[in-house]
């Protein structure tokens, strides 16, 4: 009988390691940070944080089901913090929404798509669609 393959372990969400990178974070729109980032945990109780790509990440912390690392299945978004004038969300995944709001921009090949807030008016608007595509990302992640 061949041997079944495991779901991969469940990834532990480090708030503790997010509150450090906050803490030292000298961006002008940390506050935009901190609205996106309350925003983001609030969206599903299933949502984990850390730091990969030397920037707040958020993802899917059940069980799934097995896929190359390379593959990032288990990730919703990360921050970016190049520009100064804007927080930019990357939604490595960001394609299988099929956003109608116009929240999520770009037309990358790898499926990427990005969220762009200059100022906590663009956060309180963009709110309900921000939430709203997590949920959906959420969703999609191939459970085991």
């Amino acid at each position: 009988m061949p041997a079944t393959k495991e779901p991969l372990l469940t990834k532990a969400s480090q708030p503790e390691e997010v509150d450090v990178f906050m803490t030292k974070l000298r961006h002008p729109l940390k506050d935009v940070t901190e609205s996106l980032r309350r925003i983001i945990l609030a969206a599903d109780k299933s949502i984990g944080e850390g730091i990969s790509w030397n920037a707040p990440s958020f993802f899917y912390t059940g069980k799934m089901k097995p896929f190359k690392p390379k593959e990032y299945k288990r990730f919703i978004v990360v921050f970016n913090f190049f520009k100064k004038d804007c927080i930019r969300l990357i939604f490595l995944r960001g394609a299988m929404v099929n956003d109608k709001s116009g929240l999520l921009q770009g037309e990358y090949t790898d499926g990427r798509r990005l969220a762009f807030f200059h100022d906590m008016k663009e956060v309180k608007a963009g709110e309900k669609a921000l939430q709203s595509a997590i949920k959906k990302l959420v969703k999609l992640i191939d459970k085991a």
